[in-house]
């Protein structure tokens, strides 16, 4: 079991429910406010190392506020595909790996604007975007052949846009140790995209490759998971149904409907093997139960 897993059955209850949600509000409420005051961000709720440190420790969570875009034509598209990436990620991986992967995200980015404000006495102002696109990159993961309407007319798979947008974070690191960009006036500018883009990129890589069993979260698993769940609730309901109506135990062998019985060895009995081996399982205990009650 690798370590997400022993994580989430100590601390899986606190995770945050549909979580994208509050993130998109908070999103929506940082535009209105940009809209109202732009200034206003920079000056009291950015993730800003030097402020942190001298006590406004508020900033450490405020800094999310920051909507992804500014343009109010863009806004509500952009709001929705990250709500519909956020659920999708949820959906398949499960309320607290998504918590997991965007608040080790956060955690990278607070860390990161603290030491190099310690080492190198740099302020660095880190917003959310590149916090953005490494959810973008755990999608593209995942539906990889899931496709796009690029400028709302061209389709392109997901797994393209994600090396575009992988070569985009390269660029962007690289920039910051060119010397036209990364020396020049806006040379904190193109300094903090960089270290924004590194660490989202390394919360994406730690996240995934620490993950062992990362093919067992893959949407196909996770359908033949569910619907072995679905199939086995459904057999424990038969087998007490029939149990209420006198029905012998033996007849139990066929709980779970017709669609686990096996006529023949096919895919299909294969398939449904595990279901009737636990199905019996259940059978079995049950009787052993029964009968050691009625010799006491």
């Amino acid at each position: 079991m690798d370590w997400i897993s022993k994580l989430e059955r100590k601390l899986g209850r606190f995770a945050i429910p549909n979580l994208m949600l509050y993130i998109i509000i908070l999103y929506g409420v940082g535009f209105v406010l940009e809209l109202a005051n732009p200034d206003f961000y920079y000056t009291y709720l950015a993730l800003d190392a030097g402020a942190i440190l001298h006590g406004q420790v508020w900033r450490i969570v405020t800094f999310l506020i920051q909507p992804p875009d500014g343009s109010i034509i863009f806004i509500a598209f952009i709001l929705y595909l990250y709500y519909m990436i956020g659920r999708s990620l949820e959906a398949t991986w499960g309320a607290f790996r998504f918590n997991l992967y965007f608040f080790s995200g956060v955690l990278f980015h607070v860390i990161a604007v603290i030491l190099v404000y310690l080492i190198f006495d740099i302020n660095l102002l880190v917003g959310t975007s590149y916090l953005n696109l490494s959810l973008y990159f755990a999608f593209a993961a995942l539906f990889p052949n899931m496709e796009f309407l690029l400028f709302f007319v061209l389709p392109v798979k997901v797994k393209y846009l994600a090396w575009i947008s992988g070569a985009y974070f390269a660029y962007t690191i690289l920039q910051a140790f060119l010397p036209a960009y990364g020396g020049g006036v806006n040379g904190f500018y193109y300094k903090a995209h960089a270290l924004a883009a590194a660490v989202s990129l390394l919360n994406f890589l730690l996240f995934f490759f620490s993950s062992r069993n990362f093919r067992a979260h893959s949407p196909g698993q996770m359908r033949r998971k569910q619907k072995f769940q679905k199939d086995m609730q459904q057999a424990r309901v038969n087998y007490d149904q029939r149990e209420k109506n006198g029905v012998p135990s033996i007849a139990a062998l066929n709980v779970a409907g017709p669609s686990l019985m096996i006529p023949s060895w096919n895919s299909a009995s294969v398939q449904n093997a595990p279901v009737i081996m636990n199905t019996a399982k259940i059978i079995f205990l049950h009787t052993n139960i029964e009968s050691r009650r009625k010799q006491l």
